[in-house]
């Protein structure tokens, strides 16, 4: 018993850990362990896609109607953004959410095996809606800690990283799809829907397996504390307003509202467009093009990094999304290999701005930090929201490609937010202070790479200096 006595979830918020100067030695092990958790709802993201064409095929469903997956799927994420998930990441800590999150998607998985054996349309999109909350748990904490957990200054780098992973993922269901999915569909519905209950068993199996290991790993925890000496040191914080006058965190996430739903359903509606604008295209033929696609979504990721590293993110951030805006344009009146080129490009650019908009999000939020990843995260909702608006377009036009208007439209709502951090001071200063930060980079090699040297002596001259950093930016 003493072992489980060992791993206590409980987690004060107002004590100092160390936590908030780990070096990127240090910080390898739970960011690797924690990136397993963006590989995991990337897949479970990309089956979305795949299975929104499935379903029109072997449940006889229009178009808007198979939305509702993802209006279940990212209609869940405030529930658990702003509701229990990030009741429970403020008064117990990250670990507890992050195992929580995962019970969630195993129960979700299982809950799916029955609604998907008497082909239920209605039952599978409540096991996606608990599954939506499982995942919005993980994403709720697992963004945040990426982001907190080494030097501030490669707050960008790290989640970008680990949302490349994400995009292996998203790649990796496509072409589990278009081989196990559509592999049946002309022989039968019912065996490419056994199937897809194999895979939910398979998930369910290994997120519980998972959670097993993160209750007995030994991840720092880090604290309200630790989040507001980040920003203290830096002079980038804003703590010291209320959190109801925080306005870049609510940018940010209306941002991400915006930028989501138009991801979302570019990815969710690739399979119609390719179908509808490729002649000779099966729907088999075109869930390969979207793993494809979504290749060229993770290769933007990992190209993002590298660009990073030489150029600052905010302006890595304007680049892409004006990209996006630009290559979404020809998609809708093109046909045929060159509008999927558009989209594939689109993609491409898309790869960077959800990771990116919450690190910036993010910047000098201090003591506010838990809350408000929850804000930010909670504007993936929109995924739930513009997917079935460019369904019942595309229902009414009889043509997906013309409903890509609809996200092109909101790209360019979200596309206030990268210009807002690139030209307006208020927004800017905070997001760069923090890049120049030398946290868990200077001087890490005197104490053991951050974690271990003289922790009553690092704390104390942290604490003089974190009390002068708060009362210079008071006086800001």
């Amino acid at each position: 018993m003493a072992i489980f006595k060992r791993m206590s979830l409980k987690q004060g918020n107002t004590t100092r850990t160390n936590a908030a100067e780990l070096s990127l030695r240090a910080s390898i092990y739970p960011l690797c362990l924690v990136t397993i958790l963006f590989f995991l709802w990337g897949f479970s993201y990309g089956l979305l896609d795949t299975l929104n064409k499935h379903f029109q095929v072997s449940l006889g469903i229009n178009r808007a109607r198979s939305a509702g997956l993802q209006a279940a799927y990212f209609g869940a994420y405030p529930l658990a953004s702003l509701g229990h998930a990030n009741w429970i990441l403020r008064h117990y800590g990250f670990k507890p959410v992050f195992i929580w999150g995962l019970c969630l998607y195993g129960v979700g998985a299982l809950v799916a095996w029955p609604c998907i054996l008497h082909r239920s349309f209605g039952g599978f999109c409540a096991a996606i809606f608990i599954i939506g909350n499982g995942l919005g748990s993980l994403e709720t904490a697992a963004n945040p800690y990426i982001t907190i957990c080494g030097p501030p200054r490669y707050a960008e780098l790290r989640i970008n990283i680990s949302q490349a992973f994400n995009g292996v993922g998203t790649v990796i269901a496509p072409v589990l799809g278009s081989y196990v999915f559509f592999k049946n569909t002309e022989s039968g519905a019912n065996a490419s829907l056994t199937n897809v209950q194999w895979v939910y068993l398979a998930i369910a199996v290994f997120v519980f397996s998972l959670a097993i290991v993160f209750y007995f790993s030994p991840i720092p925890e880090i604290t309200d504390a630790d989040m507001a000496f980040q920003a203290e040191e830096t002079h980038a914080g804003t703590d010291n307003l209320p959190f109801s006058k925080q306005y870049r965190l609510f940018h940010a996430a209306f941002a991400e509202f915006c930028y989501t739903g138009a991801q979302v359903a570019i990815a969710g509606y690739f399979i119609n467009y390719v179908t509808e604008t490729r002649p000779n295209t099966s729907a088999s033929l075109a869930a390969q093009f979207l793993a494809g696609a979504q290749g060229a979504f993770a290769m933007g990721r990992f190209t993002g990094v590298g660009i990073m590293k030489f150029v600052k993110p905010r302006w890595v951030f304007l680049v892409y999304l004006t990209g996006c805006i630009v290559f979404i344009s020809p998609a809708i009146t093109q046909r045929g290999n060159t509008g999927m080129a558009m989209l594939y490009i689109t993609l491409f650019f898309e790869s960077i701005c959800f990771p990116t908009i919450v690190a910036l999000g993010m910047r000098g939020l201090g003591k506010y930090s838990k809350r408000g990843s929850g804000v930010i995260v909670g504007g993936v909702c929109g995924g739930a929201i513009v997917p079935p608006i460019l369904g019942a377009v595309a229902d009414m036009h009889n043509s997906t490609a013309i409903a890509m208007s609809v996200p092109l439209g909101f790209f360019i709502v979200a596309w206030t937010y990268p210009l807002c951090v690139n030209f307006v001071d208020y927004y800017r200063i905070p997001a760069d202070r923090l890049g120049e930060a030398t946290i868990g980079v200077k001087n890490s090699g005197n104490d053991e790479e951050g974690v271990g040297g003289e922790p009553e002596k690092i704390g104390v001259e942290h604490a003089e200096s974190g009390g002068v950093a708060m009362r210079e930016v008071g006086k800001m």
